[in-house]
């Protein structure tokens, strides 16, 4: 509250942040906050010994890196990938002053909805029983989950793969999709959501097909890939940008080495095979692969290729994002020290290469 007869001011109210904590998880934040309420300090009263009052306290939310904060409505308030990152969730109410009449407003009240996505180098994307689970335990020392049946995986797996010179890539082996998984079915957004977080997709599938049931129609190798791809595109359309591979596996079966030369034909034009699907199940855009690997997680074949193409790929869009952001530097300090001018300076002029900071 204000001082009305000496024009004093009150202390504003503290804010409520969101901060990220690399040691911090979902569960903790629960288990030490189970009235999930989070109350910033109030300003202190203005007096005659200090007529500005000092500010409440801030409160602070502890929360793990990579989680997304979103409003009571859907809307995404920010996210947070990087320890020590914070977002401002509600901010507090000013302190009395004359044009509130001394007396103080409050802060903003607010609901928010914490969402926490994996973040990995690389996420496999496939149908059901594609053997993604076998392929993590091949490139990596996860131990997920392995059986023939269909929806072994229900959460998401992680995995690292380690190169010689100590190079590490993660790998998130997700639950497999289902047709209809933009809309939530089966594991749906639980699955899609951590596709975000990636910066490669490695579409994994089944050089035989697949078919979910008795009661389901069958699916090629290129069918499934290109519903893969619709899947994506009707959840989000920048997923689909993202940089990919194409491992084909199960290639111990037999006649699967006909099989893949019949697939390659179909990838190579694919637009000429897109009459056999409804007009509903079409990508606006058909992904592109960088590479495509033919393996087995069974055998092995294939699976050091595989570890090299991703390597390959991840250093490549390094390099990429690396030499963008140089030039974006450049361009910034050409703009930065360039001044020019329509008419001759005056004798009074200021000359410096940095006139325009000035």
């Amino acid at each position: 509250m204000g001082y009305p007869r000496l024009g004093g001011e009150g202390g504003k109210g503290g804010d409520v942040w969101v901060v990220a904590h690399n040691k911090m998880t979902l569960k903790q934040l629960k288990d030490k906050y189970p009235m999930k309420r989070f109350v910033a300090g109030e300003g202190a009263n203005s007096r005659v010994s200090a007529l500005k009052g000092s500010k409440g306290k801030d409160c602070e939310i502890p929360v793990p890196v990579g989680i997304s904060v979103t409003d009571e409505n859907g809307k995404i308030i920010g996210e947070l990938n990087k320890e020590k990152e914070r977002i401002l969730v509600a901010e507090g109410g000013l302190g009395g002053k004359l044009f509130t009449n001394f007396l103080p407003l409050k802060g903003q009240k607010r609901v928010i909805h914490l969402d926490l996505k994996l973040i990995a180098d690389v996420g496999l994307v496939g149908f059901p029983n594609a053997g993604k689970s076998s392929l993590l335990s091949q490139i990596s020392h996860a131990k997920p989950a392995i059986a023939d049946y269909a929806f072994t995986t229900l959460k998401p797996e992680l995995g690292k793969i380690m190169y010689n010179d100590f190079k590490q890539i993660s790998v998130a082996d997700l639950p497999g999709l289902i047709e209809g998984a933009h809309v939530n079915k089966g594991m749906g957004h639980k699955f899609l959501k951590h596709i975000e977080r990636t910066k490669q997709l490695l579409f994994v599938v089944d050089i035989s097909g697949f078919q979910l049931s008795s009661q389901t129609q069958y699916r090629t190798a290129f069918e499934t890939i290109i519903l893969l791809t619709k899947e994506l595109e009707l959840y989000k359309e920048e997923v689909q940008t993202k940089p990919a591979l194409l491992a084909v596996n199960k290639m111990d079966l037999p006649d699967a080495q006909d099989k893949f030369r019949v697939l390659m034909k179909q990838l190579q034009n694919p637009k000429d095979f897109l009459h056999l699907f409804e007009k509903n199940m079409i990508p606006a855009r058909t992904m592109e692969f960088q590479h495509i690997i033919p393996i087995s997680a069974i055998t092995r074949e294939g699976i050091d290729e595989l570890k090299n193409c991703i390597r390959k790929s991840l250093d490549e869009h390094a390099n990429q994002e690396n030499d963008a952001y140089h030039k974006k530097q450049l361009l910034n300090l050409q703009v930065s020290n360039t001044v020019s001018y329509s008419e001759p300076q005056s004798k009074n002029a200021l000359t410096s290469s940095r006139m325009d900071r000035i």
